[in-house]
């Protein structure tokens, strides 16, 4: 990127408020949201690739879910964008197919669209457009720039101000700054520095490529049963999870007119050894996705690139020091699993959280405070959302079981998590406090339900058959999705949650029910002490939440 940047920083730079490391996804995202908020803001983001970075094959988490989106489209001012330069996104979709034909097994997704939009983000087209509008609104954006060392103001012999040595184009510079950011991804400059990784329980890999070329899972059937049942008829839309025991295959397509495709697996159950190289990742679609295969084997030609991750979930002791003023966001902190595609949810929530965090330090009021605040609840999200993966890949194969879950999941996160960040709650300390019980008490029955979750899959399965499990006309389910964007005042975000809440403990208690009746010695208790609501243990059903089919099949 030549001659782009608003000025030159040299050895003699004299300081600046804000210096974000990391110029992707994040630490632009971030530059952009803190000039919304303080128009004169200097800014410098320094970022290790060279601008313009290539599409398609730049980055992995090309998916976004409803807190994401909303937080490009609507917080950041992008839907103009995402509505012309990438794709909507048809929704999950999941087929428990392993080694089998896609349509002779359960699908489960969404017939049609659902209100709240979704994106499919081609991570080279998006980030070079973020750096364009950085540059644009007056952000100091160097690209090629390779942090060599980071002295923080923190260190006891240390200086007064955050200094940053880095080379650009084979010259030494040095910065310095108010607040430092680390945006980083995976490298972890400042957890690395200060000592802050945290490994979780989750272990599991992932291995990735990318294609040039569409592919079209609608050209796997010739069933026009099966080929009517979306409306729109665009499977292809959708991030496509291919389903097996310990094991979920990614299809996501790109604006740039490429596949991505992913395999994410237990590392005990399909160890990385067995596909972390094109060849061998082609020998394990052939046995577990065989469609897949063939598909792939056609296009060899069209390969783009191959990569893999190893342990990839993993957390963080310390991401925000109000103090100090520095601070982490995205993947240079903690990562769960792109399972439901979480990534870009964490990230505007950090950076809201970080933007929060300088807006206080600017006006005079104690950061350091908030920040303990805002990170406390940060880690409760990122605790919350792990129990849906830790020990939950053998139930991925399971074609009863597993739409149960994913229907208990999205339930979970649209009515608590989404319902949280839409209202603009997550960072009002006062309302964080007043809701801190009943949140607590979620977090619980969410623990409970996933632990019977993975009793229920371990009591038993039952055979499969080709069915669709169509999301879309479960009127409560689509109206909980349609329900994220309103507007609510303080009352009717209140009557929400209590609403969501009690949804929550009813539906833990149909899965209890309905896993019962065909398993009568799977133990509830757990799941009846943990309601929200104890009171709900011995009420009436009240409306029927689950798939009817899966009634039928008892």
């Amino acid at each position: 990127m030549a001659d782009r940047s608003t000025g030159s920083v040299t050895n003699a730079d004299p300081g600046h408020p804000v210096v974000i490391l990391g110029g992707g996804l994040a630490g632009l995202s971030l530059a952009l949201q803190l000039r919304q908020r303080f128009a004169e803001l200097d800014i410098v983001v320094l970022e290790r690739r060279t601008h313009p970075v290539p599409h398609a094959a730049h980055k992995v988490g090309e998916s976004t879910v409803e807190i994401g989106a909303h937080y490009f489209a609507e917080i950041l001012g992008l839907k103009p964008h995402l509505q012309t330069q990438q794709l909507k996104k048809f929704g999950f979709r999941f087929f428990f197919n392993d080694g089998r034909d896609i349509d002779s097994v359960t699908e489960l997704g969404a017939s049609t669209f659902l209100s709240t939009p979704a994106y499919q983000i081609d991570r080279g087209i998006f980030e070079n457009e973020l750096g364009r509008l950085a540059l644009e609104r007056g952000i100091r954006f160097e690209d090629g720039a390779v942090v060599r060392q980071v002295d923080l103001a923190t260190e006891p012999s240390g200086p007064r101000a955050h200094r940053v040595r880095y080379e650009r184009n084979g010259q030494p510079h040095e910065i310095a700054c108010s607040w430092l950011v680390d945006a980083s991804g995976r490298v972890g400059l400042l957890k690395r520095k200060l000592g802050l990784a945290k490994a979780n329980a989750h272990r599991a890999n992932a291995v990735w490529l990318r294609i040039s070329d569409r592919l079209d899972i609608n050209e796997w059937s010739s069933d026009p049963e099966w080929l009517a049942r979306c409306n729109p008829p665009h499977r292809w839309l959708s991030t496509n999870h291919l389903c097996g025991d310990g094991y979920w295959a990614w299809l996501i397509p790109l604006s740039s007119g490429s596949h991505s495709v992913g395999i994410v697996c237990d590392a005990d159950a399909h160890p990385i050894e067995g596909m972390n190289t094109f060849d061998k990742a082609m020998e394990w679609f052939a046995v577990h996705q065989p469609q897949l295969h063939a598909q792939l084997d056609q296009r060899r030609d069209k390969l783009q690139d191959f990569a893999f991750f190893k342990n990839f979930s993993y957390g963080c002791k310390q991401v925000f020091d109000g103090g100090n003023r520095w601070a982490i966001t995205g993947e240079a902190g903690l990562f769960l699993d792109p399972f439901y595609s979480p990534g870009s949810d964490f990230i505007a929530i950090s950076n809201t959280f970080i933007t929060e965090l300088i807006a206080q330090d600017r006006s005079g009021r104690p950061a350091s405070m908030y920040a303990d605040i805002y990170q406390s609840i940060y880690f409760l999200l990122y605790e919350n959302m792990l129990p849906m993966y830790t020990g939950q890949y053998r139930l991925f194969g399971n074609p009863e079981v597993m739409p149960i879950k994913v229907l208990w999941d999205y339930t979970y996160y649209w009515g608590v998590m989404c319902h949280l960040y839409f209202q603009q709650k997550l960072w009002d300390v006062g309302a964080m406090g007043r809701l801190q019980k009943g949140l607590a008490a979620s977090q619980r029955l969410n623990v409970a339900v996933q632990d019977f979750l993975r009793a229920w899959d371990a009591a038993g399965r039952s055979g499969d058959e080709p069915r669709m499990l169509d999301q879309a006309s479960i009127p409560w389910f689509a109206e909980l999705n349609r329900g994220l964007t309103d507007e609510l005042d303080k009352e009717a975000f209140q009557a929400r949650l209590v609403t969501n809440l009690e949804r929550l403990d009813q539906l833990a208690l149909q899965i209890a029910a309905r896993a019962r009746s065909e398993y009568p010695a799977l133990d509830d208790n757990a799941i009846r002490a943990s309601l929200t609501d104890p009171a709900l243990a011995d009420a009436a059903p009240g409306e029927d939440l689950l798939f009817a089919q899966l009634h039928a099949a008892v």
